[in-house]
């Protein structure tokens, strides 16, 4: 009678499975595209795209955007669509960072950087005022951890936003905005179900003049 070998075998690794993102506008307009289904990821809806995007329409085009938590890549997909100059993707799931490459090269995109990184981590790295500053940025963080704030620090201290600056901010309907949001003007708010979008402007302070000797 034989033996089982009692050594577990290796178990082939299953393909990541996957859905499929829809393009709103511009030059890739209805190019659907796939990104990974995993836990977590629940990329900007169409009908809240199109509505950020009408927000921007005079803003897009030309500008250098930040992705931030940026996942299947939806929101800067759609700006480099609409004529953005340049747009950086930050995400640490090593599918995302993957599938969002494969996506650019499929689009021919040359004017994006994907960087497989934290955002908190990407943005302690900054070196203040020794970088690219943005005139678009989208924040789309997991929700209920507390990050939104310890962002808006960093995007501030960093010296990583223009005076004028455009914000994309999605959030949980029961977050509140803290005062550490102060220098950010809200310019228009749109509730979804249980998810809120916000488009602020950034107003940095203005230093005092010096005056003449």
């Amino acid at each position: 009678m034989s033996r089982r070998n009692s050594a577990a075998r290796p178990r082939p690794k299953l393909p990541v499975e996957e859905s499929v993102l829809r393009i709103i506008g511009g030059e890739w307009r209805s190019r659907k595209i796939p990104f990974p289904a995993i836990e977590g990821l629940r990329p900007t809806p169409d009908r809240v795209r199109e509505t950020l995007f009408n927000w921007l329409q005079a803003y897009t085009a030309g500008s250098n955007c930040l992705d931030l938590f940026c996942g299947s890549g939806a929101l800067g997909l759609e700006a480099l669509s609409r004529g953005a100059q340049h747009v950086t993707f930050v995400d640490q799931a090593p599918e995302v960072v993957n599938q969002l490459k494969s996506n650019l090269q499929l689009l021919k995109a040359q004017n994006a950087e994907v960087i497989a990184a934290s955002a908190m981590s990407w943005l302690e790295q900054r070196v203040t005022d020794e970088e690219a500053r943005y005139d678009l940025v989208f924040l789309d963080p997991p929700f209920r951890k507390q990050l939104i704030e310890k962002v808006a620090i960093l995007l501030e201290s960093r010296n990583l936003l223009r005076d004028g600056s455009l914000i994309y901010l999605e959030t949980e309907a029961e977050w509140v905005p803290q005062g550490i949001l102060q220098h950010w003007e809200l310019l228009r708010e749109k509730t979804a179900g249980q998810v809120v979008s916000r488009l602020y402007r950034y107003n940095p302070p203005q230093l005092p003049e010096t005056p003449s000797p």
